[in-house]
């Protein structure tokens, strides 16, 4: 991938980053890691993961919204963008491997999550917090054509389970 491939701009006054006019944060992964943990920790695993999925669902729906105005998108273009903009942004590498809006579903395949980190047993991952992303998404894009239906986003496999190289999310109506 090389260099990033988004536009960074840096407000000179606030030190802030821009991407397509939207602030920008640059961590490093194990901070963003370590706090991720700590709070799954606290609040335990379900608990965090329907925070994430309800946060996650506005963020992307947001994200969608504003970036199919500023690079004039629509449909199943916005979904892509979404998945490229994410795996330029170090989120882990994300492709869609299928997508009908008439049917409102699609599947992605990740690798490389940030998240992908087994614990002892091989299976620990944290990649839950990617599904809201996902429904929020197709949801944008199925109400800015018009429809009411919403989505539901859900984790198949992560990446090494049952030695599976990627791991897959299926977006389906509700």
């Amino acid at each position: 991938m090389g260099a990033p491939l988004v536009p960074i701009d840096v407000e000179p006054e606030t030190g802030r980053w821009m991407t397509d006019s939207l602030p920008m944060l640059y961590v490093p992964v194990h901070f963003f890691v370590n706090n991720h943990l700590a709070i799954e920790k606290e609040l335990g695993v379900e608990r965090y993961a329907k925070l994430l999925y309800d946060a996650g669902y506005t963020s992307a729906w947001a994200w969608c919204e504003h970036e199919a105005e500023v690079h004039q998108l629509e449909g199943s273009a916005v979904f892509e963008h979404y998945m490229n903009r994410l795996s330029q942004r170090g989120w882990g590498r994300f492709e869609v491997l299928d997508m009908d809006l008439a049917s409102a579903t699609a599947s992605v395949a990740v690798w490389h999550s940030v998240f992908h980190r087994p614990d002892a047993s091989g299976v620990r991952t944290g990649d839950y917090m990617f599904t809201g992303w996902f429904a929020g998404a197709m949801d944008q894009i199925l109400a800015k054509s018009g429809r009411d239906d919403r989505t539901r986003a859900e984790q198949v496999f992560h990446e090494g389970q049952t030695e599976a190289p990627y791991g897959l999310f299926r977006v389906h109506p509700i």
